[in-house]
């Protein structure tokens, strides 16, 4: 028995119609048709529909996958604004969280940031440092900031709130720098 010939223009028709009706069932048909295009831009009469199971180049299917195709039936791709329509703006980078602001930090001392184990001085107007909040010594959260240095209440181990250095010991090492940025009033984590 011969095989029915159906126009091409039907076949994508009817394709245009199971992608309306069925979003994933009508992406997988497209990529069907997209398996089938041949040079001249049209399914070979002969060749039988296959469905589902046919075998696709992989980029033929992700654009399926994605609904790219359905931008070809007049239909915006999913994300994609409809032709005519003004794309909406992307949304602008996430900014890290503010640690504080540049007022919560009097010029000479300084504010301890205990919940994220930092404390953010300011040894001269306008020049902000941070430092991690931990003493090098045994490891106690540094308590108070205070006549120039960052204090200790463990042992009394002082520390320079210009550069985390050692003043006073017994801590032997000075506090770990902790990267910051100022960003108008606020001060945030580099």
């Amino acid at each position: 028995m011969a095989e029915p010939r159906v126009p091409v223009s039907s076949r994508r028709t009817l394709l245009a119609c199971a992608c309306a009706c069925a979003s994933a069932a009508g992406a997988a048909a497209l990529a069907g048709c997209a398996r089938g295009s041949s040079s001249n831009g049209a399914m070979a009469a002969s060749q039988p529909a296959q469905g589902n199971s046919a075998t696709v180049p992989p980029e033929w299917a992700s654009r399926a996958a994605a609904g790219m195709d359905q931008a070809i039936l007049g239909q915006p791709a999913a994300g994609q604004p409809a032709a005519g329509q003004p794309a909406s703006p992307q949304p602008a980078s996430p900014q890290p969280p503010s640690l504080a602001l540049t007022s919560d930090v009097p010029v000479g001392g300084g504010k301890i940031l205990a919940d994220k184990k930092i404390v953010i001085t300011q040894p001269r107007a306008g020049s902000f440092e941070a430092f991690a909040a931990v003493c090098t010594h045994q490891g106690c959260t540094v308590s108070s900031v205070s006549g120039g240095t960052i204090n200790c209440p463990c042992h009394g181990s002082k520390f320079s709130i210009t550069n985390g250095s050692v003043v006073t010991g017994p801590a032997a090492s000075a506090l770990a720098p902790v990267g910051i940025n100022v960003q108008g009033t606020s001060i945030v984590q580099a």
